[in-house]
C-alpha cells in the first residue's frame, strides 16, 4: 500500500507554479553548463593567447641576446682594429726607409782611405745613428740570424751550405738584414743555411 501511495503522488498532477519552477531549474542547470563551456572555450583562448605572447617573449628575449652579442663582437672587432692601427702606424713609412738603411750599410761597409773619405763616412754614421734610433723608436728591430736556428717565419733561406762550424739547420751567413715592426715581420732576412 505505501508504494501505491508513493505512485500516486508521482503521478499526481503538478501545478502550474511546479512546472514553472522545473522548468527555470532545467534552464539554471543548462544556462551553467553554457556558461562552464563558454568559459572552458574563452579560457582556452586566454591560454593559447598567453602561449603565444610567451613565445614571443622568447623569440625577443633571444634575438636581443644576439643583438647584443653581435654589437659586443663589433666593439672587440673594432678596438682590435684601432689598436692594430696604432701599433703598425708607421709600418708603409718604415717598408720604405729600410733601403735607404741598406744603402747606409753597404757605404758605411766601404774602407775608407783619404782623410776626405773618413770625415764624410763619419757624418754618415752619425746620420745612420739617428736614423737607426728614431726607427728603433717606432718598433723597428733587426732580426737576429747568424748563429740562430733556421725560422721560415724570420729568415729566408736562399742557399744551403755545408759547415763544420754550426749544426743542420742553422744559419751561417747574413746576405740581407731582415726587419720586423713589434710582433710582424716586414722583411724577413736573406740567409745561408747549414746542411
Amino acid at each position: 500500500m505505501k508504494e501505491l501511495d508513493r505512485a500516486e503522488q508521482e503521478l499526481e498532477p503538478q501545478t502550474k507554479e511546479d512546472v514553472v519552477e522545473e522548468v527555470e531549474n532545467d534552464n539554471d542547470t543548462q544556462q551553467g553548463d553554457d556558461l562552464k563551456d563558454e568559459e572552458d572555450v574563452n579560457l582556452s583562448e586566454e591560454e593559447l593567447r598567453i602561449q603565444d605572447l610567451e613565445t614571443q617573449v622568447k623569440d625577443l628575449n633571444d634575438r636581443l641576446l644576439r643583438v647584443q652579442a653581435d654589437y659586443d663582437n663589433f666593439r672587440r672587432r673594432t678596438r682590435q682594429e684601432k689598436e692594430a692601427a696604432a701599433k703598425y702606424r708607421s709600418q708603409s713609412l718604415l717598408e720604405e726607409l729600410i733601403p735607404a738603411i741598406d744603402n747606409f750599410d753597404r757605404a758605411l761597409g766601404v774602407n775608407a782611405e783619404s782623410d776626405e773619405a773618413k770625415s764624410i763616412q763619419q757624418g754618415m754614421e752619425m746620420v745612420y745613428r739617428q736614423l737607426t734610433e728614431a726607427l728603433k723608436n717606432e718598433g723597428l728591430e733587426v732580426i737576429e740570424a747568424v748563429g740562430q736556428d733556421f725560422d721560415p717565419h724570420y729568415h729566408q733561406a736562399v742557399m744551403q751550405v755545408e759547415s763544420e762550424d754550426y749544426q743542420p739547420n742553422v744559419v751561417v751567413e747574413e746576405l740581407q738584414k731582415g726587419y720586423k715592426l713589434k710582433d710582424r715581420v716586414i722583411r724577413p732576412s736573406m740567409v745561408k743555411v747549414s746542411q
